[in-house]
């Protein structure tokens, strides 16, 4: 079995580094607490006139490579492999990948080992990518192609709306991928 793994808010905490990042930066500017987010890509909810700033946050050096993994979730991915299962992380970078796209690489490697780097599948489109399954947190994801995997979506508050797709709440519930709906 093939299982393609999104990166951000599936293993990396990129809700929570912005939150972090942006309390930090900017105290006095309101922010959106993960519970209230309602969609996918905090651009879409932050108004207009904190657009730039948002984006600054997430786009500046060392902040992918900052982020803190989910809970459990190293852990899971390394059961999966030693299920003997194929494990792939299949991530999208940013529209301003400058420091993205390396640090998506340092994270990888500093949280799961150099290895692990050259199972990172970088694209912007992820119907194109071979699988059975690809867990991501995007509740709907589009592309050229029609895809070869099911989409697990990984629970979040913005994708909760998303009631016809199978779901994770947490990557150690894995195994209940082997179990058809």
């Amino acid at each position: 079995m093939i299982i393609l793994l999104d990166m951000d808010d599936v293993l990396a905490s990129f809700e929570g580094g912005f939150l972090d990042k942006w309390r930090a930066e900017y105290p006095d500017k309101p922010y959106i607490a993960l519970e209230d987010r309602t969609t996918f890509g905090l651009d879409k909810q932050y108004p207009e006139e904190l657009l730039d700033l948002v984006r600054s946050v997430y786009n500046a050096s060392g902040f992918c490579k900052s982020l803190k993994p989910i809970p459990g979730s190293l852990e899971a991915v390394l059961e999966i492999k030693q299920e003997g299962h194929d494990v792939f992380i299949c991530t999208a970078p940013l529209s301003h990948y400058e420091n993205c796209v390396l640090e998506k690489y340092e994270w990888v490697e500093q949280h799961l080992g150099r290895e692990w780097a050259k199972k990172i599948i970088l694209t912007k489109d992820k119907t194109l990518v071979r699988g059975d399954y690809l867990i991501d947190d995007n509740p709907n994801i589009k592309g050229i192609a029609v895809p070869s995997w099911e989409h697990i979506v990984f629970d979040m508050p913005y994708n909760r709306s998303v009631t016809d797709k199978r779901r994770l709440k947490s990557l150690k519930d894995w195994k209940s991928l082997l179990v058809k709906a």
